[in-house]
């Protein structure tokens, strides 16, 4: 059998034990499988273990136990170098902190969130940055893309942002995802900027200015009976907000920003179930 599905098949063995355990409230099963965990060596193998019998101890009486399983995480995580073992790790020791009313709970939960913020500020940097890339060069978003990105330029980008996944438990499918997701936007958003850019400058307004204008224009000729949420939206202020004299650059970010952090939003999501 090779050494992947030797892996798999103890890690089936150990999730059903873990399942069963919980279910009748015991943890016998899911601790023995956890000490062959520990004698096999296998950090990773550790990692997944403690997890599942964690989950198996939030019984009273049981703390003790609880605190050695979640420091073993932590020490099995520091080995795997992977941010999803370090999540676990730090979120099973606030937890057991919250649960004895321990006086360091709330140091705990904002190293726990401080990790949580690693990937997330990585990624919004590295958009950022492409974004930068893209806009002292906005032809390169509109050359057609011919395949997937093979050249030393593009790997390097590419290899940027692996890196800061790679302290996720995200498979590869979801690292590419996220990705292509992400650069997409980047070279959408350039292009769009540009040719907005380009329309405002030839009329000689900044971004504030042509917002305030084309909110004042669509409320007069939208029609609240064939497009009810559309007249909605140009009634409201969101296009009189900014102050006239507000840089087009400093709107551009905020205008940036809101859309990544959306996109975030979701690989946060992904990142947590993983």
């Amino acid at each position: 059998m090779a050494e992947g599905d030797g892996r798999a098949t103890a890690l089936a063995a150990l999730r059903l034990a873990a399942e069963a355990d919980y279910r009748s409230g015991e943890h016998t099963a899911v601790l023995a499988l956890l000490e062959e965990a520990r004698r096999s060596g296998d950090p990773t193998a550790l990692a997944e273990a403690a997890d599942l019998a964690h989950q198996c101890l939030m019984g009273p009486g049981l703390g003790e136990k609880r605190h050695e399983v979640s420091r073993g995480l932590l020490a099995a995580a520091f080995r795997t170098g992977c941010c999803g073992d370090l999540l676990l790790g730090l979120l099973w020791r606030t937890v057991d902190h919250i649960l004895d009313a321990h006086p360091h709970t709330e140091r705990c939960l904002a190293e726990l969130r401080g990790e949580l913020a690693r990937w997330r500020a990585g990624l919004r940097d590295w958009a950022f940055a492409l974004r930068a890339v893209s806009q002292r060069r906005p032809w390169l978003t509109r050359v057609p893309a011919s395949g997937p990105p093979s050249g030393p330029n593009q790997i390097a980008w590419m290899e940027a942002a692996l890196a800061i996944l790679s302290r996720t438990r995200l498979d590869w499918a979801h690292k590419v995802g996220i990705l292509t997701l992400i650069n997409g936007y980047v070279v959408q958003w350039v292009r769009q900027y540009s040719e907005l850019a380009e329309g405002r400058a030839a009329e000689g307004q900044g971004q504030a200015d042509a917002e305030r204008d084309y909110g004042r224009a669509l409320v007069r000729l939208v029609d609240p009976g064939r497009f009810p949420e559309t007249a909605r939206l140009f009634a409201s202020a969101l296009f009189e907000t900014l102050p006239p004299d507000t840089p087009d650059a400093t709107i551009a970010d905020a205008d940036f920003s809101l859309g990544l952090e959306l996109i975030l939003d979701g690989v946060a999501v992904r990142v947590e179930r993983s």
